[in-house]
Parts: structure tokens; C-alpha cells; sequence
């Protein structure tokens, strides 16, 4: 079993045991030239540096909602997001009329 320790770095049930000795796990860098298209379909634009995409993760349909930054002339995604499922994006839109609700209550 994984444990979370602070600074998210993950290790074993106990430090001594398992996988103590192993380097920790990396993410690995994805160079966004050698894909096809890598933010997907762009939706649309809700600002300068947000966007709704859908896309192609690991076999799955995601609806992404992300913020972007620029580097060498080029829109990179930041950490800053979040990614639904297609069950999560049903769900989402099934209460999009309940969502219009609470926010038109908040304005007035």
C-alpha cells in the first residue's frame, strides 16, 4: 500500500522495506512536437490563458478545463486544471440548468 508523505513524494508501508532503495518516481516530460495535435479539440477559449479541450488521455475522451502560460512563442498547459471523464462530463452537464440557478441567485 502507498502512502503519502509530505512533499508528495510516494514510498513504501515502511522506509526500511520494498521499495526504499528505488529512486523516486518521475513524471516524464512530454514533448508536445511529436504528437499530432496535443491539446486536443480547442472548444473554446474562456480567457487570454484558459481553455476547454477535449482530448485523447491514455485511450480516454477527456473534457479538460486548463490554464496555459507561454514559453519560446509557444501555449504550454500548467498544472492548473482539471480533466472530467466522459461519466464525470455527463454528470456535469446533466446539472448545468441547476448550476445557472445557484449563480443567478448569487448575482442578485
Amino acid at each position: 500500500m502507498w502512502k503519502w508523505k509530505k512533499g508528495n513524494k510516494r514510498s513504501g508501508e515502511d522506509d526500511a522495506g520494498g521499495s526504499a532503495g528505488a529512486p523516486p518516481w518521475k513524471r516524464q516530460a512530454v514533448d508536445s512536437s511529436s504528437e499530432d495535435n496535443p491539446d486536443g479539440i480547442v472548444v473554446c477559449e474562456v480567457s487570454k490563458n484558459k481553455r476547454i479541450s477535449v482530448r485523447n488521455w491514455n485511450g480516454n475522451v477527456m473534457v479538460d478545463f486548463r490554464e496555459f502560460f507561454v514559453k519560446d512563442g509557444k501555449q504550454l498547459p500548467t498544472k492548473k486544471g482539471i480533466s472530467l471523464s466522459m461519466d464525470q462530463w455527463k454528470i456535469l452537464r446533466d446539472h448545468i440548468e441547476e448550476i445557472n440557478e445557484a449563480v443567478k441567485e448569487y448575482s442578485a
